[in-house]
């Protein structure tokens, strides 16, 4: 694959004593994935796993580097020299000495009067508006790079692949970001957000010490996480979310393997294949769970071309891009279950109907993506005691907020895809909205021009909502939970718990998510159930007739994410 610039000279370390070479900044899993070792972990059961979200968020490539355990592969960029083994599901006991720490000095309190949460397109755009009117604001964000899941951005200019060197979403992400640097916004990039304790008041670790973070107004923009689907054998190493499979391409210039099957529901997975293909990949198929009848396709995409034209443009563009590269788009086909040959996996495939897919097919693919919509990443708003109402429509919570964007907490605003999953697009105007709202609770003064980009946020958003709706009724299709699912499928990935042991933990333990976590462990991992709890509670209200609402879903617990205890107490002087 051609690669645009000139690269440095590589750097060079060892996974389980081989030595890798990979380029300068890329992530340690980009390195690995580049080499061909898609196994990053090992479980209890001695079952290897690899790459899944390629976001932090599912710890499946969690790595031991240089005697420290629990390093997410995926979020930490490569070193020279490291030596690095998979991580195994009982670490060692020198890890564990090696990440404790005493009890030391006071973390230092930063108080800027705005924090912003996230630097996505919605929390960009509310720091670049919240600092041009003389708010201090400072943006955090986990990733190493700003511009979110939706502008991600290269390592280096050295690692865009010539497909993508002159890609939009690239320009548009770096000019968002040069806006909110411009305007005298701070962006702290690796930062990690571990706890939230009260209004306002939030411990996060940026790589050097934890600190304490009281401002007068907090913009919560964590965005969404990709919604994987319980099937036999999706736990396999080189099965991944789409996302992940565009990350390491557009953030890394890595293709994640030569052949690929890409399955799901949504317009996002045409997307990628199209990338993955100008790229150099062979798409061996692309299947969409949506019938897409011409009767729909005439009525829907009426309605997205009155809405947002320059949208429903770039869907055409996606499709027709496709079949002219002659990559197979199978409509109402969905992924059944995967298995792992000596050549690699083996994805069945089939009509989807309403219950399940009737597998007929069989492809062959070195990786396989899956990509079913996404899930909001509230965690953060829940702890700050934000009301939430449960969507039954879209499947996942739904932030309660004014006009402006306020939670039901005073000071406290939800944006963007993080409040519930309505796209990058309607995010943007998100971020305009609540950063007038800020500012003017701030008691500062709202110039003409924002005034202006105000008043076009609210006309954009009103299109960019009926756009949606018109979208996914184009896509409506079956939303599958455990259909797929054989017995012995793994419904919590973190640990190992079946759809068996939770079928008998209901039956004769009891029909809540506590009830089954404490016989099975199923929450109990590092993801904290973010992929799990949504599919079990669908189980108990479809079966069993329970309710969902914000009270039914896993409390989140600080830390939010892992973070060794000597992070949590490290002081900037240490």
């Amino acid at each position: 694959m051609e690669r645009k610039g000139t690269a440095s000279a590589d750097v060079r370390f060892l996974f389980d004593g081989r030595d890798v070479r990979a380029r300068p900044g890329v992530s340690l899993a980009a390195a690995l994935v580049a080499a061909g070792e898609l196994e990053l972990r090992e479980t209890k059961t001695g079952a290897r796993r690899g790459m899944f979200c390629g976001m932090g968020v599912c710890q499946e490539c969690l790595v031991n580097v240089d005697g420290r355990s629990g390093v997410r592969a995926c979020m930490t960029p490569v070193e020279a020299g490291v030596r690095v083994v998979r991580e195994r599901a009982v670490a060692s006991l020198g890890s564990h000495a090696e990440a404790g720490a005493e009890p030391g000095a006071p973390l230092a309190t930063v108080t800027p009067e705005v924090l912003v949460i996230g630097a996505g397109p919605a929390g960009l755009l509310a720091a670049s508006i919240a600092a041009e009117s003389g708010a201090e604001v400072t943006v955090l964000d986990e990733r190493s790079a700003g511009g979110g899941q939706y502008y991600k951005q290269p390592s280096s200019a050295a690692v865009v692949p010539e497909s993508l060197a002159q890609d939009r979403q690239f320009s548009d992400g770096r000019r968002l970001i040069d806006r909110a640097l411009r305007a005298g916004a701070e962006l702290v990039t690796g930062a990690e957000v571990w706890g939230a304790f009260a209004p306002n008041e939030l411990a996060v670790f940026d790589g050097v010490a934890s600190r304490v973070y009281r401002p007068k107004k907090t913009i919560v923009a964590t965005g969404a996480h990709e919604r994987g689907l319980p099937v036999p054998g999706w736990t396999l190493p080189g099965v991944m979310t789409t996302g992940a499979a565009q990350t390491l391409l557009r953030s890394y210039g890595t293709l994640p393997g030569r052949r690929i099957l890409v399955a799901g529901n949504g317009p996002f997975n045409l997307q990628v294949a199209l990338e993955l293909s100008r790229a150099g990949a062979d798409i061996v198929a692309v299947l969409e769970l949506a019938a897409l009848s011409p009767g729909a396709r005439l009525l829907h995409g009426a309605r997205l071309g009155l809405s947002v034209p320059s949208l429903t443009l770039a869907g055409i563009r996606y499709v027709s891009g496709l079949r002219k590269l002659g990559v197979p788009l199978l409509w109402q086909q969905g992924l059944a279950s995967i298995e792992k040959t000596d050549a690699g996996l083996i994805a069945r495939v089939g009509r989807a109907r309403e219950g399940g897919i009737d597998a007929v097919d069989a492809y062959e693919a070195d990786i396989v993506c899956m990509g079913y919509g996404f899930q909001p990443s509230n965690e953060i708003l829940r702890c700050l005691g934000c009301r939430h109402r449960y969507d039954a429509d879209r499947g996942h919570l739904v932030a309660e907020r004014d006009r402006y964007g306020e939670t039901s907490v005073p000071g406290v605003y939800a944006i963007g895809d993080c409040s519930g999953f309505s796209g990058a697009a309607a995010a943007l105007q998100d971020g305009v909205i609540a950063a007038i709202g800020v500012v003017e609770a701030l008691a500062r003064p709202v110039s003409a021009r924002h005034r202006r980009e105000y008043r076009s946020a609210l006309r954009r958003l009103r299109r960019h909502r009926r756009f949606q709706s018109a979208l996914w009724r184009l896509f409506q299709a079956p939303r599958f939970y455990t259909e797929l699912a054989s017995p012995e499928t793994v419904l919590c990935r973190c640990e190992n718990v079946s759809l068996a042991d939770v079928e008998e933990a209901i039956a004769v333990h009891g029909r809540t998510l506590g009830a089954i976590k404490r016989r099975t462990r199923l929450g109990m991992g590092p993801c904290q159930g973010r992929y799990c709890a949504p599919v079990v509670l669908h189980m108990l209200a479809k079966d069993h007739g329970q309710m969902i609402d914000e009270y039914s879903f896993f409390a989140p617990r600080s830390p939010l994410k892992p973070v060794r205890i000597r992070d949590m107490l490290a002081t900037a002087d240490r």
